[in-house]
């Protein structure tokens, strides 16, 4: 496990200048993975705040933490430095627009008709910039009867279908997957997606509005079952464990209680080492595989001979004995918080060690993709409300103090 430092600023986006005038955690992650790999990210939020610093009041989560902060602002908005302006006034606005004259990318995700009335539209932004991209996050789309709709996570994972494909076997009541996926897929395609217009950008010189939805980006989550869906009619559903097509794509429980998940798809190929591990050598040309064999349909009674048998022994004595079979294709089922213990995560800087100047040694999810020469990482922590207004107005934007207090008084900054 690394420790962060300030790696994150030599990073594949160095250089490049994120404005990132967003709230909660979709249009906030876009701009932070901006951040880790490198890019100079500055927050512009309201006098009273991102909505996300008041989270840990809002819920009964155990997620505040010192100074004031909580977990979930911290892990969305790391990597940033902070502004504080008030866009309902000139001053604020003013501002804003001659941060665009140098920016190469500017992030919102409000609904649509708010950056309007604000001058904080693509349309009055490009006219100052035209190289500038444009990243716009939605609930359902930039058009159609809904793209005005107000969404959060949960409705993203709703009408995407997501609710659905989580329920258990046979159920109508809808699971919410949690960790605010909806939210965390959006932010992942934004970034995709204000990537992707920079190498346009540098082939045709010209910006260009990106959007992206809970709707869009969480389809894409399930895209493989999207898409079979419409090309075939076939429905990816929850597996029933009692009765898989294949038994070797299947969850069992072990005798502590622990799961392991098999994903060994091709059932004459594995069919034989699997059987062995468990000691079921004598059922590996046993009548009842047969129809297995031709994958047309599962066998319930050599499944049940096989969830009884995982019963013996607990997970970690089955992790041994199938690790032996270089070939199988397995998982041991962990909860979130055995991953920082996870060899696998240490090995790889999954996760990361940083020196919070507030709350202290913490650690967090790393940027999930590694670069051999720019590497991305944790460098910063999420900047407090306003916290570099007077440095980047002076030393950036050319004002002086008699501005900075002229703006105060007039309500247009902290």
């Amino acid at each position: 496990m690394t420790t962060a430092k300030t790696n994150g600023v030599d990073g594949p986006m160095k250089g490049l200048r994120v404005l990132d005038w967003t709230m909660y955690q979709f249009g906030p992650l876009a701009a932070s993975m901006l951040g880790d790999m490198g890019a100079d990210v500055i927050k512009i939020e309201a006098l009273d705040g991102d909505i996300g610093r008041a989270v840990a009041r809002m819920s009964s989560r155990p997620i505040a933490l010192a100074g004031d902060r909580n977990a979930y602002f911290e892990t969305c908005n790391r990597n940033k430095r902070g502004i504080a302006v008030n866009l309902k006034t000139e001053e604020g606005r003013e501002i804003v627009h001659k941060l665009v004259e140098g920016a190469d990318i500017f992030i919102e995700n409000y609904r649509k008709g708010i950056p309007e009335r604000l001058g904080m539209d693509y349309e009055t932004l490009s006219k100052i910039n035209p190289r500038l991209i444009y990243g716009s996050g939605t609930g359902y789309g930039p058009v159609g009867p809904d793209s005005a709709k107000p969404s959060l996570d949960g409705c993203g994972q709703a009408r995407s279908g997501l609710m659905m494909a989580a329920a258990g076997p046979g159920r109508s009541e809808p699971s919410y997957v949690a960790g605010a996926v909806s939210d965390q897929m959006g932010g992942i395609i934004l970034c995709l997606g204000v990537v992707s217009a920079l190498h346009a950008r540098d082939v045709t010189g010209l910006g260009q509005r990106v959007d992206a939805s809970h709707l869009s980006s969480t389809m894409w989550l399930q895209g493989l079952a999207v898409s079979m869906q419409l090309l075939s009619g076939f429905y990816y559903r929850q597996t029933d464990r009692s009765n898989p097509m294949n038994p070797l794509v299947n969850a069992y429980e072990c005798k502590d209680g622990r799961w392991i998940q098999f994903m060994s798809a091709q059932f004459q190929r594995y069919w034989a080492d699997f059987a062995t591990a468990l000691g079921l050598e004598d059922l590996i040309n046993d009548p009842m595989v047969g129809s297995i064999r031709g994958m047309s349909a599962g066998s319930p009674a050599l499944t049940a001979i096989i969830s009884e048998r995982f019963k013996t022994k607990n997970v970690d004595e089955w992790m041994e004995i199938f690790n032996q079979y270089e070939d199988l294709i397995f998982a041991k089922v962990q909860t979130i918080e055995e991953l920082e213990h996870d060899p696998q995560v240490i090995a790889n800087d999954y996760i990361t060690e940083f020196a919070h100047p507030v709350i202290g040694d913490v650690k967090m999810c790393s940027f999930p993709v590694t670069f051999s020469e720019t590497p991305a990482g944790v460098w910063k922590e999420a900047p407090e409300l306003g916290q570099d207004t007077e440095s980047i107005l002076i030393d950036e934007l050319g004002y002086d103090w008699g501005d900075i207090g002229r703006m105060q008084e007039a309500g247009a900054i902290l």
